[in-house]
Order: structure tokens, then C-alpha cells, then sequence
């Protein structure tokens, strides 16, 4: 596989704001980082800005032991238990009463208590590797006591307040807001959780933001990108869980993921849930379609639970009916092609049969697995 980014430019990276969510954002650097891509400036909005701590000092392996471990009460004091009861409405598992106290000392406090937010970030927070670092680093909050959104360049933050400063960006409305350096903030994410305007406005051309979608403005909505800046997005395509929900397994699926589709970005990986090399034109998946057409009929007749076809006379039945039926059934776009379509039917067949998911499948590989889950492997030439 080639990869479609040019290595030999510098890149700025934003980090949408968007809290547990934040896994994702490691698992696409990992990808990034391996592909050898340069980092010249990260912009990140509450989680987004925490992370790029860690990028900014090239930490991979703290971010990835943090956020494989990641725990509810590695982030606020509360009981684990108690929230994955809540998290899973195990409601009979419940003490009524620690609910209760727990629930009175929230409203008491004015938010959750963030303490074991402060002692993970002073042990992983190294303020001289920042300092040093090549990269720059802004974090956006929002000055409550200036009433002024605030993009703060950490590399030149005063000795012993750089973790407040990365604090104060991801001060979340449900944690107990306390004055950082004698001021008040509130999380940069309401004001400007896509900071890419940030980046642009100190002459950045070559931007790759990664999307996690946080709650927040989304200012990139409004922001107008000059026609001599290039501006990608790594983004996932489902679900990546809740903005508080601190579950080291789903960290981990969300990090695998942000890696995969940061792969995806990276080698022009087709797909919609899998991740297929498939680097071909339209007609070689049309002769693909022609070629495979018996395991099209099992996937409309087993898996679809059609009436089986006749023996159709000429490529007018497939062109005409079979193959825009099955986009139709699809839900493709009015303007599909023969190779979306092909990889259409694959991906569905492999979600059906539960192929595993995040691994770089070439084409081949991919329908060699559907032929064997379907019991047709001797029906094709080995591959």
C-alpha cells in the first residue's frame, strides 16, 4: 500500500474536544506516528488539549497505558462500581443510599470532583519535554473571569502552571470548577471545540484534525480556509460511547479504532465498517461481480431471503435489474458505481458472518473468508 499524504511537509493536528470520547485521538496518532508523519503544532480543546500534551512530548506510551486503564475514578472521585451500575441501568446492583450521599455531595461540591484528574495529569505532565519540545501547543478555554475565549500557548506557560493551564481547557461543566492562578475557566469545547481557526490564524497550511465529535461549537462550521491550506479530517464512523464514560474497555475499542481509521486516512483504505486495500477502477469490480456471480446469488438468496433467479440471458439482467436492486436494497447513492457496490455486498456479507472488523484486508482476502463462512471455499481458484 502507498500512502497519500506527503511525508515530507509538516503537519498542525487538532484534537476535538469531546472527554472519554479522547481514546480515539491516540489510536489515530499511533497510526500517524508510525507512517512517520511530522507534527509541527497541535491545537486541542478540553481532552483534545490533554492529549496533545502527550503529543507534544512524543509520549506514546503513557497515552496508550493511561488510556487502556482509564478508570471513572482515575478522572473524578467517585465510586467505579457504582457509576458502571448506573452506566448499565443495573439498577437492582444498587445502594440506594450511597446513590443518595453520592448525589447530595455532587449538588454540595457544584460538579465532580476532579482530584484524580490533577494527580494523573502531575504524573504524566513533563512541563521541560514541553518546553523543549519542536511542537507547539495550544490549549483553548474560555476566562470566566475575563469573559474572552483564550487559545494558551503551553510551550511558554509559567513554571508549575502548565497543568493548570491544560486543566482549564477541560474544565467540563459537570466537574467542580475551582480558580486556576487566582482566574475561573470553563472548558474551551463550548466555545471552540474544533480549534483549527487557531492553527490557520498563526499560518499552518497543512492541517489534519481528528474528530471525535464532543459536545461544543463546533467553530470550524465557520471558519473560511484559505485556498492555499489543505485541511483533512480522520473521523469515526460510529459510535465512540459517552463524554464521562471513563470504561477502559471502551477506551480500548475506541483507540483500535481511531487507529484503523487513521490507516483508513492515511493509504485511501475503501470501506464503510472494514478497512479493504482495494485500489482498483470500475471495471475490474464489475468482472469481479460477473466473476463471483454465484456468491452474489447466495447473498440474495440466504442472506436477503429473496425468491431465487432464473438463468438470466445477458449482462442487461445484472446491469439493469440484479445490480441497481442491490444498491437499492443498499442504500446507496443514486450515483453508485460498480466498485461501491461490490464492496457494498462484501462488507454486508462479512458483518453477517462476524469477519473480525479491524484488520487491512485486501479484496481477496476479504471474500476468501465470506467463501469459507458460507462453505463455498472449493467453488473458487486457491487465492
Amino acid at each position: 500500500m502507498d500512502i497519500k499524504l506527503d511525508l515530507d511537509k509538516e503537519y498542525g493536528i487538532v484534537l476535538e474536544g469531546g472527554g472519554a470520547k479522547g481514546a480515539y485521538q491516540i489510536g489515530a496518532w499511533k497510526a500517524l506516528r508510525e507512517a512517520g508523519v511530522k507534527i509541527k503544532a497541535i491545537a486541542g480543546a478540553s481532552v483534545g488539549s490533554l492529549n496533545g500534551a502527550l503529543m507534544c512530548m512524543d509520549d506514546l506510551e503513557t497515552a496508550e497505558k493511561i488510556w487502556k486503564n482509564i478508570s471513572y475514578s482515575d478522572v473524578m472521585n467517585v465510586n467505579d462500581e457504582l457509576m458502571k451500575n448506573i452506566k448499565s441501568k443495573n439498577f437492582r446492583s444498587l445502594n440506594l443510599t450511597e446513590v443518595l450521599n453520592s448525589s447530595l455531595q455532587l449538588i454540595k461540591d457544584g460538579g465532580f470532583d476532579i482530584t484524580p484528574l490533577r494527580e494523573l495529569m502531575a504524573e504524566a505532565i513533563d512541563e521541560e519535554k514541553i518546553r523543549s519540545s519542536d511542537r507547539k501547543l495550544y490549549a483553548i478555554t474560555y476566562s470566566v473571569s475575563e469573559r474572552k475565549e483564550l487559545a494558551v500557548d503551553i510551550n511558554q506557560a509559567e513554571p508549575g502552571t502548565m497543568a493548570d493551564m491544560l486543566l482549564a481547557s477541560a474544565y467540563f461543566m459537570a466537574f467542580k470548577n475551582e480558580k486556576l492562578q487566582g482566574k475561573r475557566y470553563m472548558d474551551g469545547g463550548g466555545v471552540n471545540n474544533v480549534p483549527v481557526d487557531v492553527l490557520l490564524d498563526r499560518g499552518y497550511r497543512d492541517i489534519i484534525i481528528i474528530r471525535i465529535y464532543g459536545w461544543g461549537f463546533d467553530k470550524e462550521r465557520v471558519v473560511k480556509v484559505p485556498e492555499d491550506a489543505n485541511v483533512y479530517h480522520i473521523a469515526p464512523r460510529q459510535g465512540l460511547g459517552g463524554i464521562l464514560e471513563f470504561d477502559a474497555r471502551q477506551s480500548r475499542k475506541n483507540m483500535t479504532m481511531g487507529y484503523y481509521d487513521g490507516l483508513r486516512f492515511l493509504y485511501g483504505l475503501s470501506g464503510r465498517a472494514y478497512y479493504i486495500d482495494a485500489p482498483y477502477g470500475e471495471a475490474y469490480y464489475f468482472d469481479k461481480m460477473m466473476s463471483e456471480i454465484e456468491l452474489i446469488r447466495h447473498y440474495i438468496e440466504k442472506e436477503l431471503g429473496e425468491e431465487p433467479y432464473g438463468e438470466p440471458e445477458g449482462y442487461r439482467f445484472f446491469t439493469e435489474y440484479m445490480f441497481p436492486h442491490l444498491a437499492s436494497v443498499l442504500k446507496l447513492k443514486e450515483d453508485w458505481g460498480y466498485k461501491e457496490l461490490y464492496l457494498a455486498v462484501l462488507e454486508d456479507m462479512a458483518k453477517r458472518m462476524k469477519i473480525k472488523r479491524f484488520k487491512v484486508y485486501t479484496v481477496d482476502e476479504l471474500v476468501k473468508k465470506v467463501y469459507v463462512k458460507i462453505g463455498l471455499l472449493d467453488s473458487i481458484l486457491p487465492m
